[in-house]
């Protein structure tokens, strides 16, 4: 393994001029490689443009957090086997319980979902049952039987048992010092698991600027009500209202505080493929125009969202119109306001395995 601060790994990406880091490594065989330095911790005043033309990634907020860094494994390879290294590198279990799986099924008609070839070893090795909720605009996964068919017909019923958490209702979670949500609404069956495998498909959003774990766990475990709920900033639970951008966010980061508070047990992987600057619930979204970049895991998910985010500043490749889908909806407002509630730090160590 490689250790690199994400300080470090900006400045780095400044001075090769945004080059893909560790390019000299092999592929993702094995987590196992003795670690190339000792890591620094990030300094929480990082700042530093990637490149003369693209504008920095803000930097860690100053909190509590100073001097502490999550450890975020990456791999730059994109199949089953790297996805499985990658996860095993976080060294920890979800354990011997039920385990849920929880992914974007993907809207009919778009193609950028994770692929059930992909994912389907990992999902096997953690024993999981894979999960989703329904969605709050209607359209394909709206309701549960609809559901189900898009979840047949992406291939997911193939590889694995698949649960639709909100067939049934929804379950309130508290929300202990959130900014808008007093509860959250999740799937009535998210209570059923004993942990998660939070696997995302990093990319950009219409609403949020960029969609990864942080999202995942609110709006993609928030059941239709609970939808509502969030995307109005907690006025409503019964109809579509669309808050202000930050108090949408904000309230994305009070559902991860409930979740987590009530489901502490979750490991996550985000990969960054297809990276269009559009959402897996677009039925037709736009062709990415980025290269993949790679897989990363942590036991954190700010920490991961942050250095996704980061990797999409110090790309050479052209990430200009994600990184102003990023911009024009402040979406780093959501790891400012999760890292706030104590869902997780912004502060990271990159560590590539090989």
């Amino acid at each position: 393994m490689r250790y690199m601060t994400r300080r470090r790994f900006i400045e780095t990406a400044a001075l090769a001029g945004g080059a893909v880091l560790f390019a000299g490594l092999p592929g993702c065989a094995s987590p196992q490689a003795t670690p190339a330095s000792s890591a620094e911790t990030q300094s929480s005043s990082a700042s530093s443009s990637v490149a003369a033309e693209k504008p920095a990634s803000s930097s860690t907020s100053a909190s509590s957090t100073a001097g502490k860094a999550s450890p975020v494994y990456f791999t730059s390879t994109v199949d089953a086997a790297a996805l499985q290294a990658v996860f095993a590198a976080i060294g920890q279990e979800l354990g011997d319980g039920k385990i849920g799986v929880k992914l974007s099924s993907g809207e009919p008609g778009g193609n950028h979902y994770l692929q059930a070839d992909l994912i389907s070893d990992l999902v096997h090795a953690v024993d999981g049952t894979i999960v989703e909720c329904n969605t709050a605009y209607g359209g394909g996964r709206g309701s549960t039987e609809a559901h189900y068919q898009v979840a047949a017909d992406h291939g997911f019923t193939g590889i694995a048992d698949f649960q639709i958490m909100d067939e049934d209702g929804s379950l309130a979670l508290p929300v202990a010092g959130g900014t808008h949500l007093a509860e959250n609404l999740v799937g009535a069956h998210f209570s059923d698991y004993d942990g998660f495998l939070v696997l995302s498909h990093f990319k950009g959003h219409m609403m949020a600027g960029f969609g990864g774990a942080l999202k995942n766990i609110s709006i993609g475990m928030a059941s239709r009500e609970g939808k509502f709920l969030i995307h109005s900033a907690g006025a409503t639970n019964s109809s579509w209202q669309s808050a202000a951008t930050p108090d949408f966010l904000e309230s994305m980061a009070d559902a991860c505080r409930a979740v987590l508070d009530a489901q502490p047990n979750m490991l996550f992987v985000n990969v960054m493929n297809n990276l269009s600057v559009d959402c897996d619930c677009d039925s037709n979204p736009a062709p990415p125009k980025m290269a993949d970049i790679g897989i990363l895991a942590s036991a954190d998910p700010v920490a991961l969202d942050q250095a996704c985010v980061d990797l999409v500043y110090a790309s050479d490749d052209d990430s200009a119109d994600l990184i102003a889908r990023i911009e024009s909806r402040d979406g780093q407002h959501v790891l400012e306001a999760a890292e706030q509630l104590g869902v997780g730090i912004r502060a990271y160590e990159l560590i590539e395995i090989s």
